[in-house]
């Protein structure tokens, strides 16, 4: 059953100040919207579980990237094409990149954005694993002040995270990483564009194999880093085994556990066979 417009609330505040406000006076009523590529989904199938949103799409505070030696900084209203336009990350990060060209088509990625992929929290989108790799880290701002969490531990749950009740997802850090490190992102769906994951992958990993990160998406109730897998391939263990003990992988309309947990042990092997 379609939703109506009618029966939805929008409020587009003219400040990031006001916003948190209005988050701040009541809290679990207002969901914040920019890109809306997600939220459109849902309305035009009736399936909105709020019809009170606050747009976030005209604030300047929450865009921008900022570039300096140690780190990058995106504003949570960087869009995938914002991503896709700039060098120094496509350089520097270029998973990331990877990640952005992978997301939907021309339209979502001019109006989709990292803030959004992330509070979304869907196990299936495809930055996630990317900024889990990456090291990345989130700023959590409300009206009585603001937090840095390492987005490893940003989500604890299917669509739970450690947002509390008035706080806004504002920025994403990103470490810069060894230019000795090699990566890797894969994306394994039915078809090759605007395809939603059956496995995502993203590893990077030194000459070496000191330094390995190994994350992926649609194989958990969250995106998921897999430490002991990487603990695994550092100590020479076998990492596949260890991998089908840090997935659950679910059978449902898109794929099977089973083909889920082999595709992604075959994508660790091939990386690792790669790097």
């Amino acid at each position: 059953m379609r939703a109506y417009v009618s029966s939805c609330e929008v409020r587009s505040p003219r400040s990031l100040a006001a916003v948190l406000e209005l988050l701040e006076m009541s809290p679990n009523v207002w969901q914040p919207v920019a890109g809306a590529t997600d939220l459109m989904v849902a309305f035009a199938a009736g399936n909105l579980s709020n019809r009170h949103f606050v747009n976030l799409w005209q604030l300047n505070e929450l865009r921008g990237i900022c570039v300096k030696e140690d780190a990058i900084t995106l504003g949570a209203l960087t869009t995938y094409s914002d991503v896709l336009l700039h060098p120094i990350l496509k350089s520097v990060f270029p998973l990331l990149a990877a990640a952005a060209a992978e997301t939907g088509g021309i339209a979502t990625q001019n109006r989709g954005t990292l803030g959004g992929n992330i509070m979304n929290a869907s196990p299936a989108a495809d930055t996630p694993p990317v900024l889990l790799v990456y090291e990345a880290e989130v700023e959590l701002t409300s009206a009585r002040g603001s937090r840095w969490l390492p987005y490893v531990r940003f989500h604890t749950g299917y669509k739970e995270t450690l947002k509390r009740p008035g706080e806004l997802l504002t920025r994403i850090r990103l470490p810069r990483p060894s230019p000795r490190l090699r990566s890797q992102f894969r994306k394994v769906g039915p078809r090759k564009a605007q395809t939603i994951a059956k496995v995502s992958f993203a590893a990077v990993c030194d000459p070496d194999r000191k330094d390995v990160r190994i994350a992926y998406g649609s194989v958990a109730p969250i995106p998921l880093r897999c430490s002991s897998t990487e603990e695994a391939i550092r100590t020479g263990n076998d990492p596949a085994q260890t991998l089908a003990l840090e997935l659950a992988p679910i059978t449902d309309a898109r794929s099977t556990a089973a083909y889920r947990l082999r595709i992604a042990q075959n994508l660790l092997a091939d990386f690792m066979h790669h790097a």
